[in-house]
């Protein structure tokens, strides 16, 4: 049971860092590109479309999985890397994005003044604190998988 709760976790840890890092190497890059109107909706759209049973799923799911082969895996050599990506995730996925992208994206939904107003006082902090949680949530996947081999 602990392996099996092990590689939930990993898979859904893998899945939610590969989402944070799509953004930072792929979805800002492109919408970079964009005039500022576009951008703005661009945001919002997306803003609006992340909220779904999938991504609940991954991003609640990767720390209670986590948090399960935690428990589960307590007495175990791989409880360092466990407790280790447990840490970096709940840091890097759920503090960063609750008291930086969340907010930001709040503002950019309901902000008023111009696009290049709203673009401003959002896509570069946005960014920058999005690489953070990609780091973040990468090196804590690679805590699981390191966890799997002490297993």
């Amino acid at each position: 049971m602990t392996r099996a709760s092990l590689v939930v976790a990993t898979a859904l840890m893998g899945l939610s860092a590969g989402l944070f890092a799509a953004f930072s190497y792929a979805v800002m890059p492109g919408l970079r590109r964009l005039d500022d109107a576009s951008f703005v909706q661009a945001m919002r759209a997306v803003n609006a479309a992340i909220l779904n049973p999938v991504f609940a799923l991954v991003f609640v799911g990767a720390g209670a999985a986590t948090a399960v082969a935690l428990v589960l895996g307590w007495h175990t050599d791989a409880r360092p890397w466990i407790v280790a990506g447990a840490v970096l995730y709940v840091v890097g996925a759920f503090l960063v994005t609750g008291a930086v992208n969340v907010p930001l994206n709040d503002a950019l939904d309901t902000g008023a003044g111009g696009a290049a107003q709203l673009r401003d006082a959002f896509e570069q902090r946005w960014v920058v604190f999005n690489h953070l949680r990609s780091l973040l949530t990468t090196a804590a996947f690679v805590c699981l998988l390191v966890s799997l081999a002490d297993q």
